[in-house]
């Protein structure tokens, strides 16, 4: 049965190369007016799987949907069909002494699978960057989101159909541990798998696959607060970075300060505490906060293992540190290499952090969550790669494609 999906989403990826850009932006289109046409069938899908799943989870606040979550999700997909296309581009262009001529020229992958957890805007957010992108997709989510992710694709089936377009140009796996297993090894049939979840996912699909993988990491996020910040910007980009979605892999995780800055740290932590944000902290730090954060939500670390975590709900760590290279060496130590900020009025000091810390994405003076396909302004993403050897950060629709080189002769022939 398995292998019957594939083989299918393999033969209808071929169609897909040579679709019209037009005909790509419709379908998009299309299937945006329709998660905004059958929000409530969505939502009701949704409210099952949000039924079987404790809301103190973490992974709650990613399962669910909303009436505006499903309106951004329809704006990304409509966003993505105003988007140049990335097919078709001319990436080198040479004439050899011997007249030929060589183009290297974007391609498609041709199938993607992605494997993701509870979280079922991803169903969309694939579909529209694999289609804009010439890609067919097999996903594969987690049960918690099963209900909400089969009803999104089901929507795109009957668009799919409505305009004679194949509709194996994306499928949807069983919920089973059996399913992941089969598309991690399915040599022939899928081009590239990503995995789009949290580190158990993420390790256990590395070290599974025997297709090509590319990681999209999860992060533990620093926000390095240096002895020249500003305190009233700081605590708006420690607030922004913690609370706006404390779920996403973007969330700050730790807050590094400076020890000549601890007087400041109750007034740049003060917003975190009206939002009932636990606070895991080191000596130096849980010592400033004493007397002025909330005594139940001030607690503190009781091993270097917490470094490591990232939360994904209202807690956070705090480290104290005596420079910069300090907090540069405790990124390095427990960063994911995801997305890492400092919040400095000192121009050397942020070209350090910048030029030192080996992430995705290095912010100054901004919050980290920032780090997002739309907010770069490259449509929905794919997810956040943390890995060098290919995409890196965002992956949107240019980092969906690889390339092949055409090369055109006159009965050249080689010596």
């Amino acid at each position: 049965m398995l292998e019957d999906i594939f083989r299918r989403v393999k033969r209808a990826s071929k169609s897909l190369a040579n679709m019209d850009d037009a005909l790509r932006n419709r379908l998009l289109c299309l299937v945006a007016d329709a998660i905004e046409k059958e929000t409530e069938t969505l939502l009701a899908a949704n409210r099952e799987d949000l039924a079987l799943m404790n809301k103190s989870n973490p992974m709650y606040d990613r399962l669910q949907l909303t009436p505006a979550r499903l309106k951004e999700i329809a704006d990304n997909m409509r966003h993505v069909a105003t988007l140049p296309s990335p097919l078709g581009k001319v990436l080198k262009h040479k004439t050899l002494p011997n007249g030929l001529d060589l183009r290297r020229v974007s391609v498609p992958f041709g199938v993607i699978g992605v494997v993701y957890e509870a979280r079922p805007n991803v169903t969309f957010d694939v579909f529209a960057l694999c289609l804009k992108s010439g890609n067919a997709s097999i996903l594969k989510c987690g049960k918690d989101a099963i209900r909400s992710c089969q009803t999104g694709v089901d929507l795109i089936h009957r668009v799919l159909k409505s305009v004679h377009v194949n509709p194996d140009i994306v499928a949807l796996l069983p919920a089973t541990h059996e399913a992941t297993a089969a598309l991690l090894q399915a040599v022939g049939y899928v081009d590239l798998c990503i995995p789009r979840g949290g580190k158990r996912l993420i390790s256990f699909v590395r070290d599974t696959a025997k297709v090509p993988v590319i990681e999209t990491g999860a992060g533990v996020v620093h926000c390095y607060f240096d002895k020249r910040g500003d305190v009233a910007m700081g605590q708006r980009i420690i607030d922004n970075a913690k609370t706006r979605r404390c779920s996403v892999c973007n969330a700050l995780d730790c807050l590094i300060i400076h020890a000549s800055r601890l007087s400041d740290l109750p007034e740049l932590v003060k917003p975190l505490a009206d939002k009932q944000v636990k606070l895991h902290a080191d000596p130096r730090a849980y010592a400033a906060l004493q007397g002025h954060y909330p005594a139940d939500l001030l607690v503190p670390i009781t091993n270097d293992d917490e470094w490591k975590t990232e939360w994904l709900s209202m807690q956070m760590g705090i480290k104290t540190v005596d420079s910069i290279d300090e907090a540069l060496e405790h990124i390095d130590t427990y960063g994911s290499g995801h997305s890492e900020s400092i919040v400095t009025d000192d121009q050397a000091a942020a070209l350090h952090f910048q030029q030192a810390v080996d992430a995705a994405c290095v912010y100054v003076n901004a919050p980290t969550s920032f780090t997002d396909g739309a907010q770069f302004g490259l449509g929905a993403e794919i997810g956040i790669s943390t890995q060098k050897l290919g995409a890196r950060g965002p992956m949107a629709l240019e980092e969906m494609t690889t390339y092949k080189w055409l090369i055109n002769g006159n009965g050249q022939v080689r010596p």
